[in-house]
């Protein structure tokens, strides 16, 4: 389900790539409009055949297999990192624009370089001056993020069919346990209602972040801005901290055994969780430092350095409390 959603939003933004570069057809080369062809019908093809195959445990022409499947992992992370390079070129692009453009168009006019000898015929014809350019344009940036989801999604499904390709499950070890959800049952509701609320919360403190900052002058706003975002992540953090615990101590009073069985799924997913922590870590460590060597240190900085070590603080349990969530066998 997560990877047909995120292929829909891939393919919307290969859309919004195709008429955004069908714009510039008479300027640029066809491969431009060509790479997004190909690859809608190439997340077409993999959402297809990961939603039929996912769960197969091949046993035949498995040298074939494994290099059909390798070759596709590898291009899932080449187009990850397509996607990731193309995003933080245009975000370096945007800021860098619009910092220096007053500066370099003064250089320019004191005479150190001739603007006409910048100008090329294919740059004026490539300006993107429509307004259905510019929707194309901002739309297809804005969806980045889901393509690049989609990639890691795929390339973690795809590893799992490689690693089980050949591979005997023993029946009788395993018990099947189908999970079963009802909304009323017991504090289900509760806590999906909680979710809600803090999810909410969380994207109009965003929000409200995001124009305070970007479109005030007061430096006051700004600083009011930044101190209810540090305040609300910090209870947010502080709270998510305190359940991650409290299921971790629900565990040792759980009698239920630990899987310790071979299970790549799980393997992937520990190594994936904890991957994907050490870069928080180091965001949080760097934070940390720049705040203890910056001065003056004002209430911001305070928020700011509570806010990095709840991050690693809560990152830690959280990632305690799923992977002793993982190793332990159905009811």
């Amino acid at each position: 389900g997560g990877l047909v959603l995120f292929a829909i939003f891939s393919l919307v933004m290969d859309v919004f790539k195709i008429g955004y570069y069908s714009s510039f057809y008479s300027c640029l080369s066809a491969i431009k409009i060509i790479y997004p062809i190909v690859q809608a019908i190439f997340v077409v093809v993999q959402t297809y055949f990961l939603w039929i195959s996912a769960k197969d445990c091949v046993h035949v022409h498995l040298n074939v297999t494994r290099c059909g499947l390798m070759l596709t992992l590898t291009t899932n992370l080449a187009v990850w990192m397509s996607a990731v390079t193309d995003e933080s070129v245009h975000k370096a692009h945007s800021k860098l624009k619009k910092n220096v453009t007053e500066e370099i168009f003064r250089w320019l006019l004191k005479g150190n370089l001739p603007i006409s000898g910048m100008r090329s015929s294919s740059a004026e014809e490539c300006n993107c001056n429509s307004q259905i350019c510019q929707v194309f344009k901002n739309g297809y940036f804005w969806l980045y993020p889901f393509n690049i989801e989609y990639s890691l999604f795929a390339s973690a499904m795809v590893y799992v069919m490689w690693k089980n390709v050949g591979r005997f499950i023993d029946h009788h070890s395993h018990h099947i346990h189908r999970l079963k959800f009802r909304l009323f049952r017991r504090t289900f509701f509760v806590g999906i209602v909680l979710g809600l609320i803090v999810l909410v919360s969380g994207l109009g403190v965003l929000i409200l972040y995001e124009v305070q900052v970007n479109s005030s002058t007061e430096s006051s706003k700004k600083s009011q801005a930044l101190t209810m975002y540090y305040i609300f992540n910090i209870v947010c953090l502080s709270l998510m901290s305190l359940v991650c615990i409290g299921g971790s101590v629900i565990y040792r009073f759980d009698k239920r055994d630990m899987d310790r069985h071979k299970n790549p799924t799980r393997t992937l997913d520990v190594a994936l969780l904890m991957g994907a922590a050490l870069g928080q870590y180091a965001i949080s460590y760097y934070s940390i430092v720049a705040i203890v060597a910056s001065t003056p240190r004002d209430a911001i900085s305070a928020l700011n350095l509570t806010y990095a070590l709840l991050m690693i603080a809560q990152h830690t349990f959280q990632n305690i409390f799923i992977i002793e969530g993982l190793h332990r066998q159905p009811p």
